[in-house]
């Protein structure tokens, strides 16, 4: 499915790629987050409300927060990984859409790596489609961090991650899924497509073994 036209607004965009992400397996059911920043200072987000089917997102399902994920506009519960969409946001000054996904291949190698901290990965051509990456000899680290019901200290956790790691493209919640950053909503569907494509090689490639 081609991209809307990108004036489109920010909950045509996110809806068209929950709807996209569960044709593809990596946002099935109520699964998967996904937000677009309206303003940085003072902080302003359009994020997912909380217990919707990615497969028939509208703009009904979606609210805007501020910084503290308080509702300015809109009906519903926040997604639950609210905090962790503003921690990212926080710590990556040129992001404005932050995607989540989970796919088979990228719940298996978040628990299969975890005792080595990352997934990484080297030596593909397609590695040129994350932003700021120029070569195939490029290696790329996705940590993995333990997931955790408390959204508050997850979200602590992962502003260290950011902290530590300035050139990664995303973040593995083990057993649970990814995420990812960009300038815009196209490119951070890119970069979810890339590496799901790079992680059904790597579990394809493990599976043989």
């Amino acid at each position: 499915m081609a991209p809307k036209d990108k004036h489109s607004s920010p909950t045509d965009q996110l809806a068209e790629t929950g709807q996209e992400f569960y044709r593809r397996g990596w946002a099935l059911g109520t699964s998967g987050n996904f937000s677009v920043l309206l303003a940085r200072k003072p902080m302003r987000l359009c994020i997912t409300s909380a217990g919707n089917e990615k497969a028939a997102l509208d703009d009904t399902n979606f609210l805007e927060i501020d910084d503290d994920a308080e509702i300015l506009h809109g009906f519903g519960k926040p997604s639950d990984e609210t905090l962790l969409h503003l921690s990212i946001y926080r710590l990556r000054p040129k992001a404005r859409c932050v995607l989540f996904s989970h796919s088979i291949s990228g719940t298996i190698l978040s628990d299969a790596f975890y005792v080595d901290g990352a997934v990484r990965i080297k030596g593909y051509e397609v590695l040129k489609g994350l932003s700021g990456v120029d070569t195939h000899e490029h290696t790329e680290v996705i940590p993995i961090v333990e997931n955790s019901q408390d959204r508050l200290a997850l979200s602590h956790v992962i502003e260290n991650v950011l902290l530590e790691n300035k050139s990664i493209h995303g973040i593995f919640l083990r057993r649970y899924g990814l995420y990812t950053w960009a300038e815009t909503v196209e490119q951070a569907r890119r970069q979810v497509e890339i590496f799901e494509f790079l992680f059904e090689i790597l579990e394809r490639t493990r599976s043989k073994r």
